[in-house]
């Protein structure tokens, strides 16, 4: 591996503030025994305080669930009709989540389970109130443990491998480096399970159709992804600026391995996370609204403060808490594009009031910003 890729992959770890790191089935769970790895998990644990000595914000995203369930309710290999699986699952997430605070805790880490559907990350307000919590959880210094909600998820909503799933959440939270942990060293050439002179690629700037063709499937007993969902899941990662790393997770602590220069694929982001959801929300979004503004607020937005409803002299259109609307000086000039925090209903209410009455407006202690500086984009 040359030195250029080595010092890539561990820069984008090393330098990330937000880190993400996903788990697949095939290291948590023993092959052999079916029960929890937890001499791995216990190094992973070590890794995790580390990274969060140095200052880093770190998310899990762990398979495993359903593996674990399957062996605590005694089920045969050939029972896996989704609700089978769904009851492997919720027994299997107990199980799961107390492993984590149970190994994580003996270094004082603190964890919160969250399940998540594909559903969820695609609707708007079930994604803002997602990244809310998640964004509360690492404010308190709390190791979000991330999985899919498969004890409710329809087939025709789920993810189905937890590859995406991490590229969502990375995304969600703005994340500067996802960490794909399974069971290859990173991408190659050609599946390495039939061709014996695959070659492993050590960085990609760009993901071509040629590495998607060459993408094999899973040929583990628990996974159900291959590198073609972690490819898919570098796509999502590339679009919202952050950087993918595959690696191989079977040694024990992996992240100082990729550190320290261990074979792995680097898979460059375009741009960083704060430019892509900025410029998602100027131009992949259709505003519902307009939050006219005084010039007071004006000026506050121009040096990067948020705008809050003291500033806002009127508020156009019926938009939901989560839409995209136009901010509008006092001259009629549209001067940036944001994402609601509330309603339209409730915005007019706090139209020119101060940040204290919300409570009082409302009936509920929301937000407040009327829209948050890092959901809003200053238009040229």
């Amino acid at each position: 591996m040359d030195t250029r890729a080595d010092d890539r992959a561990a820069a984008a770890l090393t330098g990330a503030r937000r880190l993400v790191i996903k788990i697949g089935s095939s290291l948590l769970v023993d092959g052999q025994t079916g029960q929890l790895n937890r001499r791995w998990l216990d190094a992973l644990a070590e890794e995790i305080q580390r990274l969060q000595d140095r200052g880093q914000q770190v998310l899990v995203v762990s398979s495993g669930a359903i593996a674990l369930g399957r062996r605590y309710l005694g089920m045969t290999p050939d029972q896996r009709r989704l609700e089978e699986l769904q009851a492997a699952a919720a027994a299997g997430q107990v199980l799961l989540a107390h492993a984590y605070q149970d190994i994580l805790g003996e270094r004082g880490l603190r964890v919160a389970q969250v399940l998540l559907t594909l559903d969820d990350t695609e609707n708007r307000r079930r994604y803002l109130n997602a990244r809310s919590t998640l964004e509360q959880l690492l404010k308190l210094s709390v190791i979000p443990v991330v999985n899919e909600n498969d004890t409710v998820a329809t087939q025709e909503i789920r993810y189905g491998d937890n590859d995406r799933l991490a590229a969502r959440v990375a995304e969600m939270v703005s994340a500067d480096c996802l960490a794909l942990l399974s069971d290859v060293d990173g991408l190659y050439d050609a599946d390495p399970a039939y061709n014996p002179e695959a070659r492993l690629i050590e960085s990609v700037t760009e993901i071509t159709v040629e590495m998607e063709a060459a993408a094999g499937t899973s040929s583990t007993e628990f996974g159900t992804g291959g590198m073609a969902t972690k490819l898919a899941a570098a796509r999502i990662c590339v679009g919202a600026g952050c950087a993918t790393i595959i690696a191989n997770g079977h040694t024990l602590q992996p992240l100082s391995r990729i550190e320290k220069g261990a074979a792995c694929t680097w898979i460059a982001p375009r741009g960083t996370p704060l430019a892509a959801r900025k410029q998602w929300i100027a131009g992949s979004l259709v505003p519902r609204g307009v939050l006219s503004i005084d010039e007071g607020a004006e000026k506050a937005l121009q040096s990067g403060r948020s705008l809050l409803p003291v500033g806002m002299t009127k508020v156009d259109g019926d938009f939901q808490r989560g839409d995209a609307v136009t901010v509008r000086n006092h001259v009629g000039q549209d001067i940036a594009r944001g994402l609601a925090t509330y309603p339209s209903v409730e915005m007019r209410k706090l139209c020119g009031r101060r940040s204290e009455d919300i409570e009082t407006l409302l009936g509920y202690r929301g937000r407040k910003e009327v829209v948050h500086r890092d959901n809003l984009v200053l238009l040229d």
